[in-house]
């Protein structure tokens, strides 16, 4: 009798730890696991698009009342073509962007994002929405002492260039450092966006940073005391990035995107924001 008991007490110790071996494993498989799998098929079945962008001067911002910008105006136009409605996350660290969009807590990230060979590794990418630059932004001889601003991309050996944290232009810089033969000292802000680096630049809390040729357009008109006129890369093109499994929802958001250009609303909506660009 006295046996019996005691197997029975192990059968029961047993089973206790293999149900908490269970368990732990099954709550560490969840939180692994994505959302489930958002296409196009899944979007419209729902009637919501989710974006993911930033809140700036030229991709989506306040007045008053009233919301502006370029890529808020596009994902409206989207919206009004697609029938969804189009509901608008803001994140200004396009690493934290990329994390939501891996984990489907959105569908596209609508930045102007160069198209690279790296990143078509892991993402979609839509058909281009830009044409665009990568500049550096200094200050003025008028507001540097008249120290003349950098010309010629040698002249950025050893000098220290800010950049957000996860910034497009990062691997621009790299390669850079590369074709010029010295190291540039490159330093990515985890907590300023590129207005707010363009500020610290104009103000001389920094002597450097680099941003794309439409912001910076923007910014000039608040900073004079800015320089904007030394390229850092060639021209690129700049689209919009979608999972690697939402092939359906590319194909959708070209087609969309393909109507807007035709009808003259994405002129409409460029020229609202980048009319002024130096060729």
């Amino acid at each position: 009798m006295k046996s019996h008991k005691l197997l029975i007490l192990y059968l029961a110790l047993l089973l206790l730890a293999v149900s908490t071996m269970v368990g732990i494993w099954w709550s560490n498989h969840n939180k692994n696991q994505k959302n489930p799998l958002r296409d196009y098929a899944e979007i419209k079945a729902e009637g919501i698009l989710r974006i993911i962008t930033e809140y700036s001067p030229s991709d989506y911002f306040i007045i008053g009342d009233t919301i502006e910008g370029f890529q808020y105006e596009l994902s409206q136009a989207i919206a009004h073509m697609s029938g969804l409605e189009v509901q608008t996350q803001l994140e200004m660290s396009l690493s934290e962007s990329f994390k939501a969009l891996d984990a489907n807590a959105c569908d596209i990230i609508a930045r102007n994002i160069p198209v690279t060979s790296e990143i078509r590794e892991d993402y979609l990418f839509t058909d281009p929405i830009v044409m665009n630059k990568q500049i550096l932004v200094q200050r003025t001889s008028e507001a540097n002492k008249g120290i003349e601003p950098i010309r010629n991309q040698l002249d950025l050996a050893k000098k220290t260039i800010y950049v957000p944290v996860n910034s497009p232009a990062l691997l621009r810089l790299q390669h850079l450092e590369n074709e010029i033969g010295d190291t540039i000292l490159i330093v990515e802000d985890p907590a300023y966006s590129s207005e707010q680096l363009a500020i610290m630049v104009a103000k001389g809390d920094i002597d450097y940073a680099v941003c794309d040729l439409q912001a910076a357009n923007i910014f000039k008109k608040n900073l004079p005391e800015i320089d904007i006129d030394t390229d850092i890369s060639f021209t690129q093109l700049q689209a919009w990035a979608i999972r690697k499994d939402a092939v359906a929802l590319v194909d959708s958001l070209n087609s969309w995107l393909k109507r807007i250009r035709e009808d003259g609303l994405y002129d409409k909506i460029y020229q609202r924001y980048y009319d002024n660009l130096r060729k």
